[in-house]
């Protein structure tokens, strides 16, 4: 009978592991604007996509209308341009913040201003600059939230 019952329970329990997992991760889509010509932006596209997001890629003519139409402030401009429910990413913003910001309900966006050599598609054999990640508040304010030195 004992050996019934332990066929019984891994019979259910090989039953249960061929399911799909419920917890399977879906990637995130996120939507990236970026100039044509632009070659670091393809690189961070796939440091999006190597990250387990689902990148939809949009070739623009004018990034200054697509920056000003999102809320991008001068200030934190950088080359591309992207949008994950609803908020705001600009520049070489690593995708660890990316998924912080999805969390986030105090910021509207997060930037690497500028294009800082070793943030991500940025990658320069032998240089690195150290750069923070800003996040810009529903009050408009800048907040550093993540700060990434020198490597």
């Amino acid at each position: 009978m004992a050996a019934k019952n332990r066929f019984i329970r891994l019979a259910g329990l090989a039953a249960f592991l061929a399911l799909p997992s419920v917890n399977a991760v879906v990637p995130t889509s996120i939507d990236v604007h970026r100039d044509a010509n632009c070659g670091c932006c393809k690189k961070w596209i796939a440091h999006l996509e190597q990250n387990g997001f689902k990148v939809v890629d949009h070739v623009e003519a004018d990034m200054s209308a697509v920056k000003q139409k999102l809320g991008v402030a001068p200030r934190l401009a950088s080359c591309h341009t992207a949008v994950i429910n609803g908020k705001f990413v600009e520049g070489h913003v690593p995708a660890e913040q990316i998924r912080q910001l999805t969390e986030r309900n105090d910021l509207v966006g997060v930037a690497v201003p500028g294009m800082p050599a070793g943030s991500p598609g940025m990658e320069v054999d032998g240089v690195s600059h150290a750069y923070k990640v800003i996040g810009l508040t529903t009050g408009g304010e800048d907040r550093v939230v993540a700060d990434y030195p020198v490597k």
